[in-house]
């Protein structure tokens, strides 16, 4: 495209604010449980399945607003998702009926969807095919420092003035975002010829390994869509009784460690050459961090520690995604990028309400054994996680074995 550095700079952060934004909207519930349960009288079910509505309307969406972006831009498409995210905010401080923040949550989900996909197509814009995963580490680590400030600091400000007030200031962020990002980034002209469409979508989906990367690595998000999202603060109170401060800010550090693995993760997996292993050696360090953490083992010092190497391991997402886009011809790699953070990202929808029906099928959330059962969920699934990949990466040695083999005997 002939941008400078600087410019291609001044255009990448844009989007990766917004990523930072909608991480700050994702985790909202976690700091706000509370008062939306007071509020509309909802149980722990009900909350976990509005909590998770978030990723229902986050995946679904992936893949039209992924055409929308190759079609569209950027310039067009994300402040208006950005809008539509602030839409969603609205009905939690205006609505009596439960029914429109349960709307406005997969409104804020759809919205959410074109941070990260903004990103994909940004990066693909203004920077080299090689620096996509430097760069996309970079904006992970932007975005997560809104995940950060959606924990203590933001619970701070819900006591100090209300939630219905902090809810009221990001909306008005967020109209100004929206702003911002319609006149910053540039208009791309786009060449999509629609009957390609539905073939590289087929083409997407017919690969097996492409899927079945996607749903292994969806097995593993419970650290970071289960727990440090929602059910973080309120586990630390029933089970390790912190708090209310302290069980808010200790989930952040998911969220500090996760900023820093985004890079440390790329760099170890570019530097090895072993993605796949470096995925495997992530999910066994959280399998043990929240198999202690449910057995009730851990300290404040300690659980301080585990969370950090927790959010360092939560960053094998970047490498999965981006693994799975190698396994496609170049053509396709976006779209493979958006389709694989979308079925990562839908498992959030299923550690939400598994949790939450789990917790309301032991008692509730005044009952401490329901919640060491339903975060038992996460070490569950990080087990068969680990193991799939381990399974996934013999074979991929075993064929690519035979292939040598065979090039060798011709």
């Amino acid at each position: 495209m002939g941008i400078s550095r600087a410019i291609s700079l001044f255009i990448w952060i844009i989007p990766s604010i917004f990523y930072a934004y909608q991480y700050i909207l994702r985790v909202i519930p976690n700091i706000m449980m509370g008062d939306i349960v007071q509020q509309f009288h909802i149980d722990a079910k009900i909350f976990g399945q509005f909590s998770g509505i978030y990723y229902i309307g986050y995946s679904l969406m992936h893949l039209p607003i992924g055409i929308m972006l190759d079609r569209y831009g950027p310039k067009k498409v994300m402040p208006c998702c950005i809008v539509l995210a602030v839409i969603g905010l609205l009905p939690i401080i205006v609505a009596e009926n439960w029914i429109y923040p349960v709307i406005g949550r997969a409104m804020i989900g759809i919205g959410s969807s074109a941070a990260i996909l903004g990103i994909f197509k940004v990066i693909r814009m203004t920077f080299s095919e090689q620096r996509f995963t430097r760069m996309l580490s970079f904006s992970v680590t932007i975005g997560l420092m809104g995940a950060i400030y959606g924990g203590g600091p933001v619970g701070y400000m819900c006591n100090a003035f209300g939630y219905k007030a902090v809810i009221q200031i990001f909306v008005v962020l967020g109209l100004i975002l929206a702003s911002v990002t319609y006149l910053i980034v540039p208009h791309v002209e786009s060449n999509n010829v629609k009957s390609t469409v539905i073939a590289d979508l087929k083409t997407v989906f017919s690969n097996q390994k492409v899927i079945i990367l996607c749903v292994l690595a969806g097995l593993m998000v419970g650290p970071l869509e289960g727990f440090a999202d929602v059910w973080a603060s309120k586990f630390l109170q029933q089970v390790y009784n912190f708090d209310s401060s302290v069980a808010g800010f200790i989930p952040s550090m998911i969220f500090v460690g996760m900023c820093f693995g985004a890079p440390i993760l790329g760099v170890i997996a570019e530097k090895t050459g072993n993605y796949i292993g470096s995925i495997i050696g992530a999910g066994i360090i959280m399998l043990v961090t929240f198999i202690a953490l449910v057995a009730g083992f851990l300290t404040i010092s300690s659980m301080t520690i585990g969370f950090i190497l927790v959010g360092v391991c939560c960053a094998y997402q970047i490498l999965a995604i981006y693994k799975a886009s190698t396994y496609v011809s170049e053509n396709v790699a976006g779209l493979t990028t958006a389709v694989a953070n979308m079925i990562i990202m839908s498992f959030g929808y299923v550690f939400h309400t598994t949790i939450g029906y789990i917790i309301n099928a032991y008692g509730g959330t005044q009952v401490t054994q329901s919640f060491v059962y339903g975060i038992s969920v996460i070490p569950i699934t990080l087990g068969i996680g680990v193991i799939g990949f381990i399974i996934f990466a013999y074979k991929e040695k075993s064929s690519i074995r035979e292939l040598e083999l065979s090039a060798k005997s011709s």
